[in-house]
């Protein structure tokens, strides 16, 4: 099969077109014929060098892909080989076929292309497990999106926002911060030329949000706590910003507030299992009415993948870069 695959930590121009053997299956997996797959924060970082693949996985980046079942024991999962899925993996999208999870495989929600559906498992996946299972968005409460203008923030808007949420975000210019108020954010706040957590404090009336999704760290963190509710979460994905804080405990102490993260790439296939039940019950419905949406900035042939973690370095993107594997 043809495969993009790591020829060593570097640039962008270490993603190289190759041969592989297509994977062989264990035990719960199902073979994808791959029809479209996402690119993500963490192919860029595990392309640098700094994040290593999970013992077993796939070598190959690429974190979720959409196309059809070819072969697997499908059991009594209501799945048949044929069937159109998109599925979120431990590693090997960038290639033609890529072994997957049955129990991380969700159908292609009607109405969306096999190309809009790998938009989905990583971000959807990721914002689920952290706003809403791990910071336990409630309602009646608000949320901060740090980064709204990217894959995970523009999902975040969405889903927030179609669950009767009060939503804000960052964004690194004006065209982006439009982009997310489109999407339904309340106020996006350009975080290069505005005080964001000024804003939100003004916007809540001194109350502050209930959960941040933080995809920065760093000095974020401090800033955070400033414009964080009583009894709030931060839920710390990425570490754009850097791995250390110097924050105020005092104030996580006197005002109850959570300070928590996660990566969702190591969990096991259990876990993830529960995260996709929960959005086929709860997600996949909003996704087949129209009321949320992914979005997707470009697509490249796979064979441009280099080109695509150019593009996803520059930051010049709002919501996905995709790689087209083949046509359905």
């Amino acid at each position: 099969m043809r495969a993009i695959e790591i020829t060593q930590p570097g640039g962008p121009g270490v993603l190289q077109p190759c041969e592989r053997p297509v994977p062989q299956l264990k035990p719960g997996e199902v073979l994808i014929r791959v029809l479209a797959a996402g690119v993500n924060r963490p192919d860029v970082f595990q392309r640098l060098g700094q994040y290593p693949v999970p013992p077993g996985a796939s070598d190959l980046p690429g974190l979720e892909v959409a196309g059809e079942i070819v072969d697997g024991d499908l059991g009594a999962s209501g799945f048949h080989k044929g069937d159109l899925v998109c599925a979120l993996v431990q590693g090997g999208g960038y290639a033609e076929y890529c072994a997957a999870p049955l129990a991380q495989c969700l159908p292609v929600p009607k109405g969306l292309s096999p190309l809009e559906a790998a938009a989905l498992p990583e971000t959807y996946f990721t914002v689920w497990s952290n706003v809403f299972q791990r910071a336990a968005l409630a309602a009646g409460e608000s949320l901060l999106v740090q980064g709204g203008s990217s894959g995970i923030g523009t999902t975040a808007i969405q889903l927030a926002k179609a669950l009767g949420h009060r939503v804000f975000a960052t964004a690194g210019s004006a065209d982006k911060c439009r982009a997310c108020e489109d999407l339904g954010a309340e106020r996006a706040i350009d975080y290069k030329t505005e005080d964001f957590a000024a804003i939100v404090k003004e916007l809540t009336n001194g109350n502050g949000v209930d959960v941040v999704l933080d995809m920065v760290g760093g000095d974020y963190v401090a800033r955070e706590i400033g414009c964080l509710a009583d009894d709030g979460r931060i839920v710390v994905i990425a570490l754009l910003g850097g791995a250390r804080a110097n924050v105020d405990l005092g104030q996580v102490l006197r005002r109850r507030l959570t300070i928590t993260g996660s990566t969702l790439r190591p969990r096991p296939v259990a876990f993830k299992a529960q995260i996709a039940r929960e959005l086929r019950e709860r997600v996949w419905p909003l996704l087949e009415a129209g009321t949320i949406r992914p979005v997707i900035h470009k697509t490249f042939p796979l064979e441009e993948a280099a080109a695509a973690h150019t593009l996803m370095e520059s930051s010049a993107h709002v919501g996905k870069i995709m790689l087209q594997v083949a046509a359905n």
